[in-house]
Formats: C-alpha cells, structure tokens, sequence
C-alpha cells in the first residue's frame, strides 16, 4: 500500500490546526501510519490553553533508528477573505496547491509518510532498521509542549534515534538548494532607561531618558561582535522596537524602552553574548535596567555521513548539490540535535506564513521521492 503525497497534504491542510490547535490532523495522520504498520502514541502535554496534542509513532525496533521530526500546527491565517482559495480549503490551480500548511510544513510531513509507504511497497514490507516520526502541535507557538517534551518521554522509554531529518521548509529558491546543518541562536535584550519628566521649557529640571537611550542603542548597533565562523554569517542584532509612551510634544519623557533582538553563530553562548552586551552598554555610563530572553541557542551539526546521506539523496532526484546553510530563524531541530545528529530539508519556504500559501505539486512529488531515497540510503 502506497499513499499519494497530494491528497495527504490535501487531508492535512483541511484541518484547521492553529496552533496549538489540532482539529484532528494528528488523529488523521496516525491512522495513516497506523495502518502501514507503526506504533502511535499520542502524547498531550499542558493545560487549558497551553494543552498540545503530539505523536510519536515508530515502525521496528531495531537499529539504526532514523526520525523524522515535524509539525502540523500552523500560523493564523490572516485575512481569510484575502484568501483566494480560503487557508483549510486546498486547491489545485495550474499545478499549484494552495492551503495554509502546504509549505510549513503539512506538505513535508504528507512527503515523508507517503515515501515511507513506496520504501516499503518496494521493500519486503518492514524496513532494515527502524522509521520514526516526532510530530508535534506546537512548532509555530512557544514550543514548551510539544518536541522537547516528547524527546524527554522518548529517551524515558528508550526511544531516541541514531538520526534526525527536520522536514522544515529549507529551500528559498527551488528543491535542492540548501539543507541546514544548524541554526543561528537567538537573544531578545529589553532596555530600560528611566529619568525625569518634566516641561520641555524648564530642561534643567527634568532628567531626559531618551538622549541616553539613542546613545546606548547606537553602540549595540554598531558594535561588530565577529566576523562569522566556517558555516555561520556574522552575529548580527537589529533594534526592533523603541516605546516611550509620550503623547504630549511639549513634555520630556520619564523614561524610554526599547527592545532589541540578536541572531549569533556558534562563536558565541547565550550567556558570554548576555556579558558582551552588558559590556558594550556599560561603556556608555548611563543607568539602566535590562532584561534577557534566550529564544534558543545555535547549534551546528558538522558535516559527516548523516548529512552526506541526505545530500546524496537530494542530489539523486534533483541533480542539484545542496549548499549547507546555518541561515533562517529558529526551529525544533535546536531541540533534537541534544539526542542526535539532525539535519533539515523540506520544501520551497518563499510563501510560507503568507496569505495563498502554496507549494508546486511537482515540488511535493520530488520531495517524496528525495525523503523515500534517504531511506534507501541510510537502511540499507
């Protein structure tokens, strides 16, 4: 029994999984590999809104164990009305399927389990080996509930693999461009300068915040952390917000804030990047509260036969050698790479979270073909 990628991702989209919302697409897609043979266990973690739905689900026992991590929540949709084929309603117009999902990443997800189904209508039925999923309801929120507590309960019950393929959308241009060996880590710094309010006639009585503000944003801004390193760019940190809350033109502020947000390569730790920026801004010599939010840190997996196997296979079906790249923002691959040497490749990610989310039927054929090709490769 072999399954066909489009009408699965079709399946997928109809459900309006928001996250963490599941609207029985993780019942949907365990029935489908239930019924090539695996074992599912749906594992919920959280309460009231922070509940979310996951799967893992494995087929034999043995080694070497290969996993394939995903999700099927999505973004909001936005404007539905915006929609020319509405976010949960797939459509297929001149070889495009649109559907909120269909990049980011349902059809990835569609991909892998209809090649598992080919890999093993074309085998004797059971793969040398073992074939996992790790499919979560909460990529797209704040992952708390989803793959980093099912990784707990897989290395609970002896269940962690030898190896991991993120199904993440990877590619900008076309299918066969990149796959991703890491990713960037990420720091959000939320700067407090406080003053004196006071009339903007009378400055000597007032204490005015904001000057200080700009100077101390423009050392961070200016301020070159590295150079990069071998598979990473440079650290870079954006300003993304400055709030001062004043709405009188003739009044000097109390105090000014201003957020900021810095993606950093592996030269560099959540916590020496938190000692750098506090550094750079007590140079300035104004006083300051600030606050730290660790989105994730980076994390590389070096070139080696896993990423080999899978640029052979994309370059099989594709005849395209894949660049690796570190570039993008965050994923739950920073999750796996603590159990296993991971890897991400997916489909073509240049409408994702975009109004018409689409992907080329053609494009989904060929990822089947490339993740059933990555079977044949590493259990053999």
């Amino acid at each position: 029994m072999s399954y066909d990628v489009i009408e699965l991702t079709k399946k997928l989209i109809a459900c309006p999984s928001v996250t963490p919302k599941d609207e029985g697409a993780l019942v949907y897609l365990s029935a489908q590999l239930e019924a090539l043979g695996f074992v599912c266990h749906h594992l919920d973690f959280g309460e009231g809104d922070e509940h979310v739905p996951n799967l893992f689900a494995r087929l034999g026992t043995g080694a070497p164990h290969i996993c394939y991590a995903g999700h099927t929540d999505v973004v909001p949709t936005g404007n539905e009305a915006r929609w020319t084929y509405g976010p949960f309603n797939p459509h297929i117009e001149d070889g495009i399927l649109y559907g909120r999902g269909a990049s980011d990443m349902k059809g990835s997800v569609a991909a892998f389990t209809a090649a598992v189904s080919k890999y093993l209508e074309n085998g004797d039925g059971a793969p040398k080996g073992s074939i996992s999923l790790l499919i979560t309801g909460d990529e797209e929120g704040p992952a708390l509930n989803g793959t980093i507590k099912v990784l707990e309960w897989m290395e609970e019950n002896g269940q962690i693999p030898d190896v991991a393929l993120v199904g993440e959308p990877t590619n900008p241009d076309f299918l066969g461009q990149e796959i991703k060996i890491g990713r960037r880590g990420s720091l959000t710094g939320r700067l407090k300068v406080t003053g004196k309010q006071g009339h903007v006639a009378y400055q000597h009585l007032a204490d005015n915040p904001l000057p200080k503000l700009v100077k101390i944003l423009d050392a961070l801004s200016s301020h070159k952390f590295d150079d990069g390193s071998e598979f990473f760019p440079p650290t870079n940190l954006e300003v993304t917000t400055i709030d001062v809350g004043n709405t009188a033109e003739n009044v000097i502020a109390n105090s000014g804030e201003a957020t900021f947000n810095i993606r950093f390569n592996d030269l560099w730790t959540n916590e020496t990047l938190q000692e750098q920026v506090n550094s750079i801004i007590n140079t300035c010599g104004f006083d300051h509260d600030i606050d730290f939010t660790c989105g994730a840190q980076s994390f590389l997996t070096k070139p080696a036969a896993w990423s080999d196997v899978v640029c052979k296979a994309v370059k099989d079906i594709t005849g395209k050698v894949p660049q690796f790249t570190t570039n993008g923002g965050t994923s739950d691959a920073r999750f796996v790479v603590n159990h296993c040497p991971v890897v991400e490749f997916g489909g073509i990610n240049a409408t994702i979270h975009q109004i018409n989310e689409n992907a080329a039927v053609k494009d989904l054929e060929n990822l089947t073909k490339i993740f059933e090709r990555v079977l044949e490769l590493y259990l053999k």
